[in-house]
């Protein structure tokens, strides 16, 4: 039930203030409220449809591709000062997947957090899912996860509230199943949906797995397929098939926790978990921490059903550009390697396996065993070859071909009148290509559309004029009203006193500002004013 009191209090506050006082980038009234008669400031609530949320449909990017890009986050972090405690043994200088700190007696802690948004639509697996690819840091440092704090990000008052329970109940039942006790948590009111943990875990320091041991000789082992990313992209344009989503969600959902234990007891040199730096993103950056050059082979990568045939038709999410410009500078291509396969190796994994560098001599045994215990799409991709910067070599034998059909982008451009090429999408001439023009007033309020041929550098210039600053909307909207009067503009004038009388301007306040105009314009201001007032008072 609406109380309509309080939200008069508070849309007056809003009104006054030019800003909605919930969303300072919104007017107040808002779109919502004008449209649905809502006012969310107030406590009110939407009318939330019945059935099933696609959570995918809620957000930008899905999972961890939501996550910023290697080469941003680098340049951010350079420079910023690193713990010199002597008890840190893994900080943020080694690009690691998680922090490990001595705290003696033959034990360290552990750390790490992540959070993303939805990968899949059903809520509970997408809680599961967080909860996997939060632990999944520990896992790939060779620690054992004992404690998880919670983190969600939840549009209240807007999804249904089931929704946001089953997360956190697929998540908890999922760090159950790891044997982690979750022991609190923080939530926040965001228009996005997110979740995930920041988690804790125990390990002997002398056995700490780093993504700085790789070795040359060792063979490099991925413990799940690639291709969530693009997966889910295509789930969102409706373009993923049932049997794609289903192995995709499964894995996700599916524990590093025996593929860890299994590293530690052979005594793997180095391990990385591959999630949104994409699989050449995190071996590259394994490459270089450890000193060495490696190369995989595209035919012995592990891939879910489904993602050739999407790469096929064009399906590539944003994520694999920004992972290109990211680390592309490190990736060598050989003979064969088609850029749909790059694309594959680029594509931001959630919740993605373990890349394992172990010795060629206990590599057979390492995946007879991962596969006995269920891990059975683990394979061997690739090996270290020796000392270097860096490098890694992408090599097919053409055992796996990727035929393509975009062929839109390799044309020369439409004519005009004909529908663009998908690289540069039609555009009407009477909008900007980043956002349609904006109705404005003929002096720089209301809601009159602007007569055609107004240059754009003058329509900012009346928004920015208009928007409250060292006045406040009431002030500068009376300064409209007598503005309007002094220049005798009919038009303008009804329209700002119309606009001031939804601010909870009073009559004598409007002719107050009117007064002004008077004193300057005279008599003849006074008439127009008087005859504009008689046209609004019949409605006109």
């Amino acid at each position: 039930m609406k109380n309509l009191e309080k939200r008069k209090r508070i849309m007056q506050r809003s009104i006054r203030l030019g800003h909605c006082i919930c969303d300072p980038k919104k007017p107040c009234p808002c779109d919502l409220f004008k449209e649905k008669d809502i006012c969310l400031c107030a406590g009110e609530r939407l009318d939330i449809p019945a059935g099933p949320v696609r959570l995918t449909r809620l957000v930008e990017k899905a999972g961890c591709a939501s996550k910023i890009d290697q080469a941003f986050l680098k340049q951010v972090l350079k420079g910023l000062p690193a713990s010199d405690d002597p008890r840190v043994l893994v900080g943020v200088p080694a690009g690691d997947d998680a922090g490990v700190y001595d705290i003696g007696n033959g034990q360290a802690l552990v750390q790490t957090v992540d959070v993303f948004t939805p990968s899949v639509d059903d809520p509970y697996v997408f809680g599961q899912v967080a909860a996997a690819n939060s632990v999944s840091d520990i896992y790939a440092m060779g620690g054992k996860p004992s404690t998880a704090l919670s983190i969600l990000g939840f549009p209240a008052r807007t999804v249904p509230d089931q929704v946001m329970s089953d997360i956190l109940r697929g998540g908890l039942e999922k760090m159950a199943e790891a044997g982690v006790a979750v022991i609190g948590g923080h939530s926040i009111n965001d228009p996005e949906i997110k979740a995930g943990f920041a988690v804790t875990g125990i390990m002997d320091p002398k056995k700490i797995v780093t993504n700085a041991g790789a070795q040359p000789g060792d063979v490099l082992v991925l413990t799940k397929p690639l291709g969530t990313g693009i997966i889910a992209f295509a789930a969102q344009i409706d373009r993923a098939t049932p049997e794609s989503v289903r192995a995709a969600a499964a894995s996700m959902a599916a524990l590093n926790k025996t593929a860890s234990e299994r590293m530690v007891a052979y005594q793997a040199h180095a391990c990385t978990d591959v999630t949104g730096f994409s699989l050449l993103g995190h071996l590259s950056e394994m490459a270089s921490s450890s000193g060495v050059d490696v190369q995989i082979n595209f035919d012995d990568i592990p891939l879910f059903p489904g993602v050739l045939e999407a790469v096929a038709a064009g399906i590539i999410p944003g994520a694999v550009e920004r992972n290109k410009e990211s680390c592309g500078d490190r990736v060598v291509a050989g003979a064969g390697v088609a850029p749909e396969m790059l694309d594959i190796c680029y594509d931001a994994q959630t919740s993605g396996g373990l890349l394992i560098c172990i010795e060629p001599a206990q590599a057979q045994e390492f995946i007879s065993q991962l596969h006995k215990a269920g891990i059975t799409q683990a394979a061997v991709i690739g090996k270290v070859l020796a000392k270097g910067t860096g490098k890694v070599l992408v090599e097919t034998a053409g055992n796996r071909t990727i035929k393509t059909n975009n062929t839109c982008c390799q044309k020369p451009p439409a004519p005009k009148e004909s529908p663009a090429c998908c690289a540069e999408p039609a555009v009407q001439e009477t909008a900007c290509c980043a956002e349609a023009p904006a109705p404005v007033s003929c002096c720089g309020g209301g809601t009159a559309a602007a007569p055609s041929g107004v240059p754009e550098q003058f329509q900012a210039f009346l928004k920015t004029a208009n928007a409250p600053g060292a006045l406040d909307a009431a002030t500068k909207q009376a300064l409209a009203i007598a503005l309007s009067v002094l220049a005798r503009c009919e038009p303008c004038l009804k329209i700002h006193i119309n606009k001031a009388k939804t601010m909870g301007f009073t009559d004598a306040e409007i002719d107050e500002a009117t007064w002004m105009a008077i004193g300057f314009g005279g008599s003849p201001t006074m008439m127009f004013y008087n005859e504009v007032k008689k046209t609004l008072a019949v409605g006109g």
